[in-house]
């Protein structure tokens, strides 16, 4: 093995297939970043659809990794963990710190609807971002730091943080997806 030199390109270090935006970080409180993260979850819905445009059956049951989810199961996730979300903002909106339950992520992927066509989690993601949308666009600076939810695994988790968790994670399996189509030559 050589040391590059000063001149010469760094060696090539092989990207993290299983976190390809890297792990997800706590936000700050600025109001841009606010405004960034509603607009991220905005854009979610379309960045996915843009994702799995024109694959095949054999494309989306592709794994995006060596022991990751098909494309199709990444895809019904998002819609999965999307409306966990939107349930678990307007509880914490409407009642005091509420307990929320955690879900097998890896065992609903594995229920029969996760092998349905993309399309219905697709359209759904979509209808379910506008409300959403809505919904975090009215949240005021105070709103997102007292109002939250009791997490089994977390303890309470404050509403700006879960709106950096959930902006990241839209992001996180579009990448999953343009990554395996980047490598794939898709």
């Amino acid at each position: 093995m050589t040391t590059p030199t000063a001149g010469s390109p760094a060696p090539l270090v092989p990207p993290d297939e299983r976190y390809p935006l890297g792990r997800w970080t706590v936000p700050d409180a600025a109001p841009e970043t606010r405004r960034q993260l509603i607009a991220q979850i905005a854009a979610a819905p379309a960045a996915l659809r843009a994702a799995v445009a024109g694959l095949d059956d054999g494309q989306l049951d592709t794994p995006y990794r060596d022991g990751g989810w098909t494309v199709r199961q990444v895809a019904h996730h998002v819609a999965d963990s999307h409306m966990n979300a939107y349930v678990r903002f307007k509880k914490a909106l409407t009642e005091d710190a509420p307990p929320i339950t955690a879900y097998d992520e890896a065992r609903w992927a594995e229920l029969p609807d996760a092998r349905l066509p993309v399309a219905p989690s697709l359209a759904l993601l979509e209808a379910l971002h506008v409300r959403w949308v809505e919904v975090l666009r009215a949240l005021t600076p105070e709103a997102l730091e007292t109002r939250g939810y009791r997490h089994p695994e977390m303890g309470f988790v404050p509403l700006r943080t879960a709106l950096g968790i959930y902006a990241w994670h839209g992001r996180h399996h579009v990448a999953h997806v343009t990554g395996l189509r980047a490598r794939r030559g898709w």
